[in-house]
């Protein structure tokens, strides 16, 4: 459904990407996992129409984006990561002005449908300004739905919520997944990948490092994690493959260790270049 082939771009002499490709399959949830400045959003900008790529291609359903742009715009859907909604109209009446700009047929009753698949409807007559953080994303989203699209970009959709309100953002793109629309998601957190992604990437200095499941990553690259305060008070970290291994590596240390099963979280330290060991 999006395949990204030996895509590169450079902001003059800053080379955002670095001949990044990989797939995402149809009605896959896919995630996107990368220090700040790593390349996520130019990413989904090339996907989405917003910038080229320096080389490489970028297709969706087969379309070139850099030729057949109008055909996908109609494919597509978007939830950026800056909150551009109209903060003095109501709910309705901004996505009654993005389904007209996107010629949406039956605009009236798929305003209800969007607005109560994020649970807004009982709000869909009050103004954004009076939107806590988290409806303001859950309106991004419902406006992204509007035209039934078949591939949804999810630009750190949860970005600056609570945790309870990050989960019941999740339930909603659980909720998406059901409906059979391939995602592609943009996070900082970790465990909003674990949660909800099939497959993950991760990405480093414009460079995609590894791809895989979450457990599957977790088995390549150590199910077991040995943590240890050094002396000079820093959190020391190896990954293991065994617990044997494990337990092994806490018995040589010379300060105290404690062994423990691997998260996404310790494989992306590792990967991203800020492990200590």
């Amino acid at each position: 459904m999006i395949a990204y082939t030996s895509i590169s771009k450079n902001f003059g002499e800053v080379q955002a990407l670095q001949t990044v490709s990989f797939t995402v399959g149809e009605g896959e949830v896919f995630g996107l996992l990368g220090p700040n400045g790593a390349g996520k959003t130019t990413l989904v900008k090339i996907a989405t129409l917003l910038t080229t790529p320096t080389e490489g291609t970028c297709l969706i359903h087969g379309l070139d984006t850099q030729r057949k742009k109008s055909a996908i715009q109609k494919l597509i859907g978007v939830v950026p990561q800056t909150n551009n909604l109209d903060r003095e109209l109501t709910a309705s009446e901004n996505l009654k002005i993005y389904g007209m700009l996107h010629k949406v047929t039956g605009l009236k009753s798929k305003i209800e449908e969007a607005l109560r698949s994020v649970e807004l409807w009982d709000r869909r007559d009050s103004t954004v300004m009076s939107f806590s953080g988290g409806m303001q994303r859950r309106l991004l989203l419902a406006r992204a739905l509007l035209p039934n699209p078949q591939v949804l970009f999810l630009d750190e959709p949860s970005i600056g919520l609570d945790p309870q309100i990050r989960r019941e953002m999740w339930d909603i793109i659980r909720k998406i997944r059901i409906d059979g629309r391939t995602v592609l998601i943009t996070t900082h957190y970790i465990e909003e990948a674990e949660a909800l992604c099939d497959r993950v990437g991760i990405l480093t200095k414009g460079k995609l490092v590894a791809l895989d499941s979450p457990e599957a990553l977790k088995v390549q690259a150590g199910s077991f994690v040995v943590d240890s305060i050094a002396a000079d008070g820093k959190l020391r970290q190896h990954l293991c493959h065994t617990q044997e291994e494990a337990e092994g590596v806490a018995r040589a240390r010379t300060m105290s260790a404690v062994v423990r099963p691997s998260t996404l979280e310790d494989i992306f330290v590792q990967l991203t270049d800020r492990g200590n060991e």
